[in-house]
This record gives C-alpha cells, structure tokens and sequence, in this order.
C-alpha cells in the first residue's frame, strides 16, 4: 500500500471504530504533553520525536509496532511525511500522515443530532481537540448557534447543508480559553450576535446585549429560547433554555464539576456569584438536559457519544459540590483546586474581545490545546500529571 494522506476526521472515525492501527506523534515532548489525539475509547499512542528519526532512525523505527496500521501525526504535516517515508522504506505497508498537522484535529467539530422529536433538530458540535462542545439549533430553514468556534466554514457548510441560514448566534460568555466564531460568523452572514453585558461591554464587539428571561424565536414559529444569567464563571456567564427541554449551559454548569470563577483574576468576588448561580440552578427543573460547554473526558458522553445529562443527574454526579454548607465551604473548595492558568487565555480574551489583532498562524497557536475550565479536583489532577 502506497503512503496516503488522512483527514481529522478520518482519525475520529477510525478511534470510534476502533481500528487496529497505532497513532504516532512525532512532535517533540513539550508540545505532545501540552495537547495530543484523543478518543472515546483506549486506542495505542505513541511520541517518538521527529528528531529521532533523523538522528537514530533504526532506534526510532524498532519503537513503531509493524503489522498494524500507522496513523501519523506532526505540527504541519511535513514532518510527519518524512517519518512515513522513513517507514516505507523499513517495509511497513499502512502508513498514513494527518493532512495539514495537529491544527486540523485541533479545529476538527463533530456533529451529533441531540433532537429531532418536536418539530426542530438541536446539533452537538464536539470539538474533540479542545474538549468543547457548541451548539447549533434548527427550525424550517433558519439555524441559531450557541458559542461555534473559529472554524467558520464547518457552520457555514453546515448550515447550507440543512438548507437554511443563520439567523442569530449567541455566546454564553468570553471565551478565554477558545477564539469565539460569532463576531465573525454575524460579518459573513448578517446574523444577530447577542452576548451579556457583563463580559462584553468594555469590547469592541458589534453585538446585541442580551436581557434576562428575553425569549428568542424563530420567524415562523419553532421552539423558544430563553436567556438566563447564571453569573460566575465570569460576570457575564449566560445559559440558554431551549422549549423548556434543554440547557444549553456554557461553562457554569458541567457534567463533572463547575466553571472555575478564578480565570479572571477574581476568585474570591466571583465565587460569590457562582454560589449565587449554584442555588438558583438547584432550582430549575431537573428534567432538564444539560448540554456544557466543555467536558473533562470522554465518560461523560452517553452510549451515543453525546455529551447530555439530566440536571438532575448533574446534580447528584456533583453533589460535593451542590451541596456545600455555605459560602465559605465554596470559597475553601475553589482556592483548594485553584491552578495557573495557560499564559494565552490574557491573549485569547483580548482577541474575543476584539480589543486585538493577531495573524492567522498566531490565532492557531492560540487555538490549540484543551480547556482549562473546570473547577474541581479533576483538572487539578490532570495539571499535576502532567508536571
């Protein structure tokens, strides 16, 4: 078999499938450990450096298990034709490389239908490289997005392929660990950008502040959405009830754990809020399906592979957290599971706020790696594995 090129979503498809074949990254270590492939399912990983290839090539060729298929992956994709050619020549015969590096895994979004039983279909956007999710809703032929990420032509193809336009797109609230798409999206399609007042105020966004409790519909009937401010992860942390069935939650609730009040450099003064917005969604209806705006690992997916739980099963996942005594005790747990930050979210939030310009290649730069948004032991854990 000839050497081949694959797509990102080719390796999704394979990982989900399960197809005996062993991914090779060929990126040095700093830049493996800081953000590589993952799947739903277990799946043989390698990182054997580029440079070992070239300099101890019979080394570097004896770690890479023969009579299997390799998948190989580097930053831009030449790297990762030099080692497959490498391994031609050693007589393996399924080598692939990743077209355009990890930036297309990276940027890769994976739809799944969530609904389609009322008259509209509500999509699941998994960002497999960022752990996130965005949200696309769809009635006759108009689509609302909530929170789509800088990979514009997947929404927009998306949305041409159901038949219809975007009409709005909302934000749950400055992004500082992603680059939000609605700024651009509403540029090329003429849709409504809404966003909170709370983050957005001080940028330079052309957008429509949103209103708590307002409800936002279709032109010809559909399912409602209505906005609720659920401050705490930021000051302007929005959630969206869509038909009263579904919680479109940002980052304030997760499947595991909450949003971190910490990012902002107010931990203290945005816990308060967050215990505020804690109570209020103990409050809501517990049939409600939460849809997050992030996840930590692949267990929190269903059988489909969509991320979707009942609140009320959110809340008994979570119930530490839920169920603290009072203010302090939260307090205690978030400086408990405090961590630094990665140093381009200050940049990521500037540029989402438009408050700066950077280049297409920086903006990938930026773009790459997984969220660090959760507030629990969990993400506290997976920063000192990889210390």
């Amino acid at each position: 078999m000839a050497l081949f090129t694959y797509e990102a979503k080719d390796l999704f498809q394979w990982l989900v499938d399960r197809t005996d074949m062993v991914v090779v990254d060929v990126r040095n270590d700093k830049d493996f450990n800081r953000f590589h492939v993952e799947s739903p399912f277990p799946f043989p990983l390698l990182n054997v450096s580029y440079y070992d290839f070239m300099e101890r090539e019979e080394e570097a060729v004896a770690r890479v298990p023969r009579n299997r298929g390799i998948r190989i992956v580097c930053a831009k994709e030449g790297s990762a034709r030099y080692v497959a050619e490498i391994l031609e020549r050693h007589g393996f015969d399924d080598v692939g490389y990743l077209a355009g590096g990890i930036k297309t895994w990276g940027n890769l979004l994976v739809p799944k239908l969530v609904a389609a039983d009322h008259g509209y279909q509500l999509f699941q956007f998994i960002r497999p490289g960022k752990a996130s999710c965005s949200y696309g809703l769809v009635s006759g032929k108009e689509m609302m997005l909530f929170d789509p990420s800088r990979n514009l032509d997947f929404y927009l193809d998306f949305a041409a392929a159901q038949g219809c336009m975007v009409i709005k797109t909302f934000e749950t609230h400055l992004q500082a660990d992603y680059i939000a798409g609605s700024r651009e999206i509403a540029r090329r399609t003429g849709a409504v950008f809404f966003a909170n007042d709370g983050d957005f105020k001080t940028s330079q966004n052309p957008y429509t502040p949103l209103t708590d409790g307002a409800m936002h519909g279709f032109s010809l009937g559909g399912p409602m959405v209505r906005v609720l401010f659920t401050p705490g992860h930021t000051p302007g942390s929005t959630s969206y009830i869509i038909d009263e069935r579904f919680l479109i939650s940002g980052d304030m609730i997760f499947i595991s754990s909450v949003g971190r009040p910490d990012l902002g450099g107010k931990a203290e003064e945005w816990a308060g809020m967050l215990y505020d917005s804690i109570q209020m969604v103990k409050q809501l209806d517990r049939r409600l399906l939460v849809l997050p705006g992030h996840y930590i690992d692949w267990e929190e997916a269903n059988g489909d592979l969509v991320f979707v739980r009942s609140l009320g099963e959110v809340l008994e996942r979570n119930r530490s957290i839920y169920e603290m005594a009072d203010l302090a005790a939260f307090i205690a747990f978030i400086k408990e599971n405090m961590r630094p930050q990665p140093e381009e979210y200050a940049v990521i939030r500037l540029v989402n706020a438009n408050l700066r310009q950077e280049e297409e290649p920086r903006q990938e730069e930026l773009d790459l790696g997984k969220n660090e948004c959760a507030a629990s032991a969990y993400a506290k854990k997976s920063e000192a594995q990889r210390v």
